[in-house]
């Protein structure tokens, strides 16, 4: 798999198409009205990433390259900085002969057939790899060191809740970028959706250790107004509200069938909005 630049805002990014299928033309994003001046590139991004996200498939149907246009190719998105990330290309991974692809009408629950490993979003750019997490053999994590990522009130009863709703298996992958944002991904394979359903970690549960309080992310709610818009049916975005101590955390839960996926960034000060959208829309995808 070749390396392009996977940049992107609130949403994904990334280069040209993987070799595979040749792809449709893109249509040109559709204008939106106008957006507050502070979250136009937020806005302009999702838009873009609704209009370029293309899926062209090979071999048995189930592998997928996820394709980027150039910025300046996109209409109000220049080419300074925006803080966006760079990507490797992402491949969705080739399931087994016969497989369903989730929720695929005769897959209408969800299910993964893929390696779980393989659905795990790489690290970006430019980045180290998380030393502090405590991977074991194929990126596995025990359900102790996830759920290390909670506070201690409640690490008994999320445990208890694994073993009530049939959890299968946890993966990892956690990165520190230059400026010192700290993202830990964690995917969560359950029996059926209908486990992921009644799992609490991220409900009523999601009391992050260290955190006093935590709220809805607005400039997520807002972003979801802009049309067309990506497919965000699943996702959930909070972030530890003001005043927090040198660390700011934020979280997205994902649910995706029988996997859940758990993304936590954390950054002295505070982390940044476009990075942490843009992680999250790109797991969503790889999940999708």
């Amino acid at each position: 798999m070749t390396e392009q630049n996977t940049t992107g805002a609130p949403a994904d990014a990334v280069a040209a198409p993987v070799a595979t299928a040749p792809a449709e033309p893109l249509a040109a994003p559709q204008a939106a009205a106008p957006a507050p001046k502070n979250r136009r590139r937020l806005f302009a991004f999702l838009r873009w990433t609704a209009a370029v996200v293309v899926f062209a498939a090979a071999g048995t149907g189930a592998a997928y390259g996820i394709a980027q246009p150039e910025r300046t190719d996109i209409p109000g998105l220049s080419t300074r900085d925006d803080g966006r990330w760079v990507y490797p290309a992402l491949v969705k991974p080739t399931l087994p002969p016969g497989a369903a692809l989730p929720f695929a009408k005769d897959n209408p629950d969800g299910i993964h057939y893929a390696g779980l490993t393989e659905l795990l979003l790489p690290a970006s750019k430019g980045s180290a790899p998380d030393a502090t997490l405590k991977l074991e053999k194929d990126s596995e994590v025990s359900a102790d060191t996830f759920l290390e990522e909670y506070e201690p009130a409640v690490r008994e009863r999320l445990k208890q809740d694994f073993t009530d709703n049939g959890l299968r298996q946890i993966v990892a992958r956690g990165w520190t970028t230059p400026d010192g944002t700290r993202t830990r991904i964690y995917l969560l394979r359950f029996h059926a959706s209908g486990f992921t359903d009644a799992w609490k970690g991220c409900g009523s549960d999601l009391r992050l250790n260290g955190v006093k309080r935590i709220e809805g992310d607005s400039d997520w709610a807002k972003a979801k107004g802009v049309q067309p818009q990506p497919d965000l049916r699943g996702i959930s975005l909070r972030k530890e509200s003001a005043p927090f101590g040198d660390e700011q955390v934020k979280v997205a839960c994902i649910q995706s069938g029988d996997i859940q996926a758990v993304i936590l960034q954390t950054r002295k000060g505070e982390v940044a909005t476009v990075p942490f959208h843009q992680t999250v829309i790109l797991q969503h995808q790889l999940l999708g």
